[in-house]
């Protein structure tokens, strides 16, 4: 029997929310209690018990007749909006899928552990990350609150204060719940209702979407004639897409000319879209949506397509393979717990850059007074205007220490 459809089945999500933190601070257990789906599916993640890449899930916020907020279909309870979630890892060693998911959000929740000290390293490092990409909304959620006493919780609690004092999220709401049981969610709900509004988009613009995943739908063994193509993930930064359409994707795939790596945009046309968990045949900016093309699978599986921006022909931004940047650095080391100095850029040095959904390593091959130039591993596309942020490898990981801008026409 055919599963009967919702009133909210039909709606698309308005915005993205990503949930970030310290890895085990419970992102994807409060997820789960919110949407009730478990975003951690890649075999990897299930066995280390941590998120390895972008999670995604939407949740349906509602007002009840008392005025207060469920994520629960209940009798009489009004819907106020859908919102898509997006789960970034919290794990030092994929800082990179962080900062990635980070352009994505329109809105975040930091989640902070009551029984730990306040910052942790990466609490610190995401909480920076997010105001170089310059997201205003933030909503502090104080979880495992079960585990603590009421003195342990507002020392806690004070302790987070004293850590956004100064941060563009010096005021952010910070909500104490208890993601295991299910306490404190209706004043979480609340809380992202009254912060984070959903933002004025164009839809008449032509349509940028950033790649934020890319896979095979197919199940081993499918017959040929019954084949579905290649599936990119993400989200519409402006426009629509339609069933139907031919669209781009760049930087494309690789091909050698002239005994050069050269990147060739990749043409195919929209064969589905999906948002909110349904198939629909328009898709507007908001929410984390999916784009069926008519690509051979094998093009896209396994987060090949991962980074790349997607629109309508002759549209898109410029691909860049070096990019001239003016470096803005910080002046110690994000995500580290001893206090360490950020040195100036070096010649020959890789620096990891993330702009939009993409992530590229650049070896610094030029430097020059404010600006330095990279030679980029894999290329990407963006926008002149578009903001990166910069990471060193410190020891075996890369660590945030400042953001740039590219410098047009250098």
């Amino acid at each position: 029997m055919a599963k009967k459809k919702k009133p909210e089945d039909a709606l698309q999500p308005v915005l993205n929310i990503g949930m970030v933190g310290h890895v085990d601070h419970g992102k994807t257990t409060l997820l789960e209690r919110l949407s009730g789906k478990w975003t951690d599916t890649h075999s990897e993640e299930l066995k280390r018990g941590i998120t390895i890449r972008l999670g995604y899930a939407d949740v349906v916020i509602r007002r009840k007749k008392d005025g207060t907020y469920t994520a629960q279909e209940e009798e009489g309870a009004e819907i106020v909006r859908k919102v898509s979630f997006v789960d970034a890892p919290g794990h030092e060693s994929l800082m990179a899928t962080m900062l990635s998911g980070a352009t994505l959000m329109d809105g975040a929740l930091l989640l902070v552990a009551a029984n730990e000290q306040c910052p942790q390293p990466q609490t610190r490092e995401h909480v920076m990350a997010l105001e170089i990409i310059g997201l205003k909304h933030l909503v502090v959620v104080q979880n495992k609150v079960d585990l603590v006493t009421e003195e342990q919780a507002l020392k806690n609690h004070g302790q987070i204060r004293a850590f956004l004092k100064g941060t563009a999220y010096e005021n952010a709401p910070i909500i104490p719940l208890s993601a295991q049981h299910k306490i404190g969610l209706g004043n979480l709900l609340r809380a992202i209702e009254e912060t984070v509004p959903t933002p004025h988009r164009d839809p008449s613009k032509s349509p940028i979407m950033f790649v934020a995943r890319s896979f095979d739908i197919n199940k081993p063994g499918t017959a040929f004639d019954k084949m579905l193509g290649g599936v990119l993930g993400g989200g519409l930064r402006q426009g629509t897409l339609k069933i139907g359409e031919e669209i781009e994707i760049r930087p494309g795939y690789a091909a050698v000319e002239k005994n050069q790596q050269v990147f060739k945009p990749l043409a195919t046309k929209v064969a589905g879209l999906n948002t909110g968990g349904q198939d629909v045949e328009e898709v507007g900016p908001g929410g984390s949506i999916g784009v069926l093309t008519s690509l051979d699978p094998s093009i896209v599986k396994s987060d090949k397509l991962a980074g790349a921006v997607a629109g309508h022909p002759g549209s898109l931004p410029p691909v860049w393979y070096d990019l001239a940047l003016k470096v803005t650095l910080l002046e110690r080391v994000v995500g580290m717990e001893e206090k360490l100095a950020v040195d100036p850029v070096k010649m020959g040095e890789p620096l990891m850059l993330n702009v939009n959904s993409a992530a590229t390593v650049g070896i610094v091959n030029e430097i020059r007074k404010g600006a330095v130039r990279c030679k980029l591993k894999l290329p990407v596309c963006c926008d002149v205007s578009a903001r990166l942020t910069v990471s060193r490898r410190i020891g075996n990981r890369f660590r945030l220490i400042g953001y740039a801008e590219i410098q047009p026409g250098k």
